[in-house]
């Protein structure tokens, strides 16, 4: 069997202040789970369309493991909706032959994540005249 991931938790400093973020920038639907600790559930998504559903709690390490990757209809849309919520584009644009297009991003609590927008057309961009297409052999 395929281990499927079905689940998601970012961790926070401010576990209020990443959901705020995380509702503006993606327009994800959060709410207090109503136990005893702090934890906010994250619907990111109808039920009948494909992604998955988490949760952001209190950060309990600062080390962070896992790199979760929001898909966006558009990837400048979705960059520029990351810089409005209080967020951080880390790198430039970057296709994925045949995919999409992605970038790394940093949210108010510092975590990273990815964006990501599937394009089965994206390609990468061409090298100018001249430039290296490989790494030479070393001698």
């Amino acid at each position: 069997m395929m281990g499927r991931l079905s689940h998601f938790e970012i961790t926070a400093d401010d576990p209020d202040r990443a959901a705020e973020f995380y509702r503006k920038a993606f327009g994800w639907e959060l709410k207090d789970w109503g136990g005893p600790f702090k934890y906010i559930l994250a619907t990111t998504g109808p039920k009948d369309q494909a992604g998955i559903d988490g949760a952001i709690m209190p950060r309990h390490d600062t080390k962070q493991a896992v790199i979760n990757t929001i898909s966006v209809d558009s990837w400048e849309a979705g960059a520029r909706a990351v810089s409005e919520a209080g967020g951080n584009v880390l790198t430039e644009k970057n296709a994925i032959p045949g995919l999409g297009y992605t970038a790394y991003c940093r949210d108010t609590e510092g975590n990273v994540f990815g964006i990501f927008q599937a394009d089965e057309t994206a390609a990468l961009a061409a090298a100018p005249a001249g430039a290296v297409q490989e790494k030479p052999t070393p001698s």
